[in-house]
Protein backbone atom coordinates (compact mmCIF):
# COMPACT_ATOMS: atom_id res chain seq x y z
CA UNK A 1 0.00 0.00 0.00
CA UNK A 2 2.63 2.50 1.07
CA UNK A 3 5.90 1.15 -0.24
CA UNK A 4 7.02 0.61 -3.81
CA UNK A 5 8.61 -2.81 -3.96
CA UNK A 6 11.68 -3.70 -5.94
CA UNK A 7 11.83 -5.26 -8.44
CA UNK A 8 8.89 -3.45 -9.97
CA UNK A 9 6.93 -6.65 -10.65
CA UNK A 10 6.38 -6.86 -6.89
CA UNK A 11 4.25 -3.77 -7.19
CA UNK A 12 3.94 -0.04 -7.12
CA UNK A 13 2.34 1.28 -3.95
CA UNK A 14 -1.39 1.96 -3.83
CA UNK A 15 -0.61 5.57 -2.96
CA UNK A 16 1.39 5.97 -6.17
CA UNK A 17 -1.10 4.20 -8.44
CA UNK A 18 -4.32 5.51 -6.89
CA UNK A 19 -4.72 8.33 -9.40
CA UNK A 20 -4.05 6.08 -12.41
CA UNK A 21 -5.96 3.01 -11.26
CA UNK A 22 -8.94 4.57 -9.48
CA UNK A 23 -9.32 8.32 -9.30
CA UNK A 24 -8.51 8.92 -12.96
CA UNK A 25 -11.01 6.36 -14.24
CA UNK A 26 -14.36 7.54 -15.53
CA UNK A 27 -17.55 6.15 -14.03
CA UNK A 28 -16.02 5.04 -10.73
CA UNK A 29 -18.41 5.48 -7.81
CA UNK A 30 -17.04 3.11 -5.19
CA UNK A 31 -13.68 1.72 -4.13
CA UNK A 32 -12.99 -1.49 -2.23
CA UNK A 33 -9.62 -1.33 -0.55
CA UNK A 34 -7.76 -4.40 0.69
CA UNK A 35 -4.10 -3.49 1.03
CA UNK A 36 -1.35 -3.92 3.57
CA UNK A 37 -0.24 -7.54 3.94
CA UNK A 38 2.88 -7.01 1.83
CA UNK A 39 3.76 -3.80 3.71
CA UNK A 40 3.55 -5.66 7.01
CA UNK A 41 5.30 -8.74 5.79
CA UNK A 42 7.98 -7.58 3.37
CA UNK A 43 8.73 -4.17 4.91
CA UNK A 44 8.03 -4.69 8.66
CA UNK A 45 5.37 -1.94 8.53
CA UNK A 46 3.40 -1.23 11.69
CA UNK A 47 -0.36 -0.87 11.97
CA UNK A 48 -0.11 2.89 12.73
CA UNK A 49 2.00 3.37 9.59
CA UNK A 50 -0.59 1.53 7.48
CA UNK A 51 -3.49 3.37 9.08
CA UNK A 52 -1.93 6.69 8.05
CA UNK A 53 -1.88 5.40 4.47
CA UNK A 54 -5.49 4.26 4.68
CA UNK A 55 -6.47 7.71 5.94
CA UNK A 56 -4.70 9.43 3.06
CA UNK A 57 -6.37 7.18 0.49
CA UNK A 58 -9.78 7.62 2.14
CA UNK A 59 -9.30 11.41 2.08
CA UNK A 60 -8.28 11.40 -1.58
CA UNK A 61 -11.24 9.19 -2.55
CA UNK A 62 -13.72 11.30 -0.61
CA UNK A 63 -12.28 14.48 -2.17
CA UNK A 64 -13.31 13.03 -5.55
CA UNK A 65 -16.79 12.17 -4.29
CA UNK A 66 -16.15 8.43 -4.15
CA UNK A 67 -17.33 6.05 -1.48
CA UNK A 68 -14.58 3.80 -0.15
CA UNK A 69 -15.01 0.49 1.61
CA UNK A 70 -12.37 -1.14 3.79
CA UNK A 71 -11.66 -4.81 3.24
CA UNK A 72 -10.10 -6.56 6.21
CA UNK A 73 -6.81 -8.36 5.69
CA UNK A 74 -7.10 -12.13 5.40
CA UNK A 75 -5.19 -14.57 7.63
CA UNK A 76 -1.69 -15.51 6.50
CA UNK A 77 -0.16 -17.66 9.26
CA UNK A 78 1.81 -20.53 7.78
CA UNK A 79 3.13 -18.42 4.90
CA UNK A 80 6.54 -17.63 6.40
CA UNK A 81 8.20 -20.82 5.16
CA UNK A 82 7.59 -19.80 1.56
CA UNK A 83 7.80 -16.01 1.73
CA UNK A 84 10.06 -15.22 4.71
CA UNK A 85 10.11 -11.72 6.22
CA UNK A 86 7.21 -11.06 8.54
CA UNK A 87 4.79 -13.19 6.50
CA UNK A 88 2.97 -15.42 8.96
CA UNK A 89 4.95 -14.33 12.03
CA UNK A 90 3.65 -13.26 15.41
CA UNK A 91 4.66 -9.66 14.60
CA UNK A 92 2.85 -9.79 11.26
CA UNK A 93 -0.25 -11.26 12.87
CA UNK A 94 -0.30 -8.57 15.58
CA UNK A 95 -0.16 -5.86 12.91
CA UNK A 96 -2.83 -7.56 10.77
CA UNK A 97 -5.17 -7.83 13.75
CA UNK A 98 -4.59 -4.18 14.72
CA UNK A 99 -5.25 -3.01 11.15
CA UNK A 100 -8.42 -5.12 10.96
CA UNK A 101 -9.65 -3.76 14.29
CA UNK A 102 -9.15 -0.22 12.99
CA UNK A 103 -10.90 -0.99 9.70
CA UNK A 104 -13.87 -2.48 11.57
CA UNK A 105 -14.22 0.23 14.22
CA UNK A 106 -12.81 3.55 12.98
CA UNK A 107 -15.89 4.59 10.97
CA UNK A 108 -13.49 6.28 8.50
CA UNK A 109 -14.51 4.01 5.63
CA UNK A 110 -18.01 4.26 4.20
CA UNK A 111 -18.45 0.60 5.05
CA UNK A 112 -16.52 -2.56 5.84
CA UNK A 113 -16.23 -5.87 4.00
CA UNK A 114 -14.96 -8.49 6.40
CA UNK A 115 -12.84 -10.70 4.15
CA UNK A 116 -10.97 -11.96 7.23
CA UNK A 117 -14.15 -13.34 8.76
CA UNK A 118 -15.23 -14.81 5.43
CA UNK A 119 -12.13 -16.94 4.84
CA UNK A 120 -10.56 -17.61 8.24
CA UNK A 121 -10.61 -21.01 9.87
CA UNK A 122 -13.07 -20.71 12.78
CA UNK A 123 -11.04 -23.27 14.75
CA UNK A 124 -7.77 -21.41 14.11
CA UNK A 125 -8.54 -17.80 13.07
CA UNK A 126 -4.92 -16.86 12.33
CA UNK A 127 -5.09 -19.28 9.39
CA UNK A 128 -7.21 -19.34 6.29
CA UNK A 129 -9.67 -22.23 6.15
CA UNK A 130 -7.72 -24.90 4.21
CA UNK A 131 -10.50 -25.21 1.61
CA UNK A 132 -10.07 -21.51 0.79
CA UNK A 133 -6.24 -21.47 0.72
CA UNK A 134 -4.32 -21.65 -2.56
CA UNK A 135 -1.73 -23.77 -0.77
CA UNK A 136 0.75 -21.01 0.12
CA UNK A 137 -1.17 -19.80 3.22
CA UNK A 138 -1.15 -16.26 1.83
CA UNK A 139 -3.33 -16.17 -1.27
CA UNK A 140 -6.84 -17.56 -1.40
CA UNK A 141 -7.57 -20.18 -4.03
CA UNK A 142 -10.52 -20.01 -6.42
CA UNK A 143 -13.03 -21.07 -3.77
CA UNK A 144 -11.56 -18.55 -1.31
CA UNK A 145 -11.93 -15.74 -3.83
CA UNK A 146 -15.51 -16.86 -4.51
CA UNK A 147 -16.23 -16.64 -0.77
CA UNK A 148 -14.61 -13.20 -0.62
CA UNK A 149 -16.76 -12.02 -3.54
CA UNK A 150 -19.81 -13.35 -1.73
CA UNK A 151 -18.90 -11.29 1.33
CA UNK A 152 -19.45 -8.06 -0.62
CA UNK A 153 -22.89 -6.54 -0.10
CA UNK A 154 -23.58 -5.23 -3.59
CA UNK A 155 -26.43 -3.07 -2.31
CA UNK A 156 -23.93 -1.29 -0.07
CA UNK A 157 -21.43 -0.46 -2.80
CA UNK A 158 -23.71 0.41 -5.73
Amino acid sequence: MLLDRVPVYFGESALHRLERDVLGQSGVKSVIMIEGINDISAAHASAPFLISGYQEIIERAHARGLRIYGGTLVPFMGSNGKFGGDYGTDYGEQQRLAVNQWIRTSDEFDGVIDFDKAVRDPANPSYMLPAYDSGDHLHPGDLGYDVMAGAIDLDMIL
